[in-house]
């Protein structure tokens, strides 16, 4: 079964489809390595809900199109309304809250969500992944904190996600230094569940859902209702600190000339 789609001369964002109880939801923007943007995190989760609501749903996949999970938040979008601070940090909000949204539905929806990672997965697209209920890796793909590297702060959860997963020791040195982190070296941080070659990635991770879509619904609902309760009772706070913060660095020259940079393909200079 197909989620209809509006009729538009350009591919959708994002990609729907139901088959024996499995929603598969796919980032589809490869041009830009299905970076975050507002009007694809709409699709996200007007998907997500579609899920959710939808009864013969029972496991959910999250993937990207094109050999790429997801670059995190969308450059382009982030100077849209140009260089100018207060524009700069009235679209930055914008667009964290947004990643707030769904992260907030990746953890709400009663349905075990199954991230398939691969290529880049990096900034707020590594942060939806650790979301996630379930992560499988292909053995190729790199995950990146990149923030640093413009000024910013992790959005998307990412350091109450962090911190709960392996501590504060390790989540500093991830998102302080933000440098690329394999696959393995996830999976040796307990942050993968699984790690395989890229030519099992789409098996392996139709197999892990079919086993979930076969187990009682109910019990794996209450039990992941139990999980956001114990485990993730302090995200809510976390992401609405996010937005803050984030809102505030927009402000600043660091973060200007990291966008600058990035856009020239140059190296920032901070510290001026």
């Amino acid at each position: 079964m197909t989620q209809p789609q509006a009729p538009s001369d350009a591919q959708p964002l994002v990609l729907y489809r139901v088959d024996n109880h499995i929603a598969t939801i796919t980032l589809n923007d490869p041009k830009s390595l299905n970076a975050f943007s507002t009007p694809l995190k709409d699709k996200v989760l007007e998907a997500l809900n579609s899920a959710e609501a939808d009864k013969e749903v029972r496991v959910i996949v999250l993937q990207g199109a094109g050999g790429n999970f997801s670059s995190g938040g969308d450059i382009k979008e982030m100077l849209s309304n140009g260089l100018d601070k207060e524009s700069l940090s009235s679209t930055l909000q914008n667009m964290v809250a947004g990643a707030r949204e769904v992260s907030l539905k990746l953890r709400q929806v009663h349905k075990p969500v199954i991230a398939k990672l691969e290529g880049a997965v990096a900034g707020a697209g590594m942060n939806l992944a650790l979301t996630c209920d379930f992560r499988v890796s292909s053995d190729t793909a790199k995950f990146l904190q990149a923030f640093v590297h413009i000024g910013l702060v992790p959005d998307a959860g990412g350091v109450y996600l962090l911190n709960h997963l392996i501590g504060p020791a390790k989540t500093t040195e991830l998102i302080m230094l933000g440098e690329k982190i394999s696959a393995q070296d996830m999976a040796n941080l307990n942050l993968l569940n699984e790690v395989v070659s890229a030519d099992k990635l789409d098996e392996t991770v139709q197999a892990l859902a079919t086993r979930l879509a076969a187990l009682p619904a109910e019990a794996l609902a209450t039990m992941k209702h139990m999980l956001n309760t114990h485990a993730y009772s302090g995200l809510n706070e976390a992401l609405d600190m996010e937005v803050l913060q984030q809102a505030r660095l927009a402000k600043t020259d660091d973060f200007v000339e990291g966008v600058t940079a990035f856009v020239e393909k140059r190296k920032p200079v901070y510290n001026k």
